[in-house]
């Protein structure tokens, strides 16, 4: 048991390290300092408080959406569309933010309750069809993606606006922003939409690891047969965990739509939050903590990644070629695990 624990968190170690080797080469190759670009891309996460509590920021979303992917993999789903789960819970989020009059102990909650609902609901779509029809959740869900992006840009323009291409800003009383956290960490966009992260984080672990429901889903995950021979309803399975991913997901978007924009414009293409979710999930193993190591991970890349332009003359292109590298070394991490198995078996 230790072994496997040790060598789940070894793997993704290693991929990270090779990702990182990856970037520093190619910046060589460029004639960069991979030194000075990873010193920056570091300063640029936690040089000083603001650039933390923009790192935070950042990682805040990011545990949603790993929870998300990794809470419909346990049960044998990939969630290809948190993405437009995003987008659905950000749009709930701040149409109850903007058209509702209440206080703050009811505002706020409605507004991230209703973005939980909203990205459940669009989890139950491909739930529901891959459990009565067999349709392949990945095509659903990437389907539902475009219909969740330009359905909320005509919502947007027609609905909650006089064909603008933003909202107006969410009520004070929706918003997750905290006055507090703008003054220790320099005005940063930090807001309390952490504390929801990391409460969802141990609301995702005593559902896997504590009840029964999380015991079917995992049997279901690894065998669905074998689950369905055991007298467990995998239909239900199925459609509760595309659920509750989604709702994990919305509540990603409700993030960004009550604390750190606190408004929703016109987007031409995805914010890809939800895309970046399945490489958190991947990194992270699908468990828990290791969505929220991996989250943090990300954050710092993403948030980082901004100083090196500035600092170590780093092109944002090459940025996002470094950032990608790591992705994909994150994502054949099994072709590492593949490699470490063979090396024990030959030491053997």
């Amino acid at each position: 048991m230790n072994s496997n624990r040790m060598f789940n968190i070894l793997v993704p170690l290693i991929s990270v390290l090779i990702g990182l080797l990856a970037g520093a080469l190619l910046m060589l190759g460029f004639g960069y300092n991979p030194v000075t670009g990873y010193v920056a891309l570091w300063n640029g996460a936690f040089g000083d408080a603001y650039y933390i509590g923009e790192t935070v920021r950042q990682v805040t979303p990011y545990i949603l959406t790993g929870l998300a992917v990794a809470f419909a993999f346990r049960a044998g789903l990939l969630n290809i569309g948190a993405e437009g789960q995003v987008t659905v819970g950000w749009l709930a989020a701040v149409w109850i933010g903007t058209t509702v009059e209440a206080p703050m102990f009811i505002h706020l909650p409605l507004a991230v309750i209703a973005a939980a609902l909203a990205g459940a609901f669009w989890g139950f779509i491909p739930g529901i069809l891959k459990a009565a029809r067999g349709v392949h959740e990945v095509i659903i869900t990437i389907m539902l993606n475009y219909t969740a992006l330009y359905s909320a840009n005509a919502i947007i323009r027609s609905v909650l606006s006089d064909n603008e291409d933003k909202t107006p800003d969410v009520a004070s009383t929706a918003s997750l922003a905290s006055e507090w956290f703008q003054n220790i960490t320099y005005f940063s966009r930090m807001h309390y939409g952490i504390f929801i992260a990391l409460f969802a984080v141990v609301i995702m672990w005593f559902i896997i690891e504590r009840t029964s429901l999380g015991f079917e889903l995992k049997s279901v995950g690894l065998n669905e047969y074998a689950s369905k021979y055991a007298g467990m309803s995998v239909k239900r399975n199925l459609v509760l965990s595309m659920v509750i991913s989604g709702g994990f997901a919305g509540l990603a978007g409700a993030m960004e739509g009550l604390g750190t924009f606190g408004y929703m414009s016109v987007q031409s293409g995805f914010n890809n939050l939800g895309f970046d979710g399945i490489a958190v999930a991947l990194l992270g193993s699908n468990t828990p903590v290791g969505v929220v190591l991996a989250a943090i991970l990300f954050g710092a890349l993403k948030v980082g990644a901004l100083n090196m332009p500035t600092e170590a003359g780093v092109p944002t292109e090459l940025v996002d070629v470094i950032i990608a590298l790591i992705i994909f070394f994150v994502g054949s991490s099994y072709i590492i695990r593949w490699v470490i198995r063979r090396f024990k078996k030959e030491e053997k």
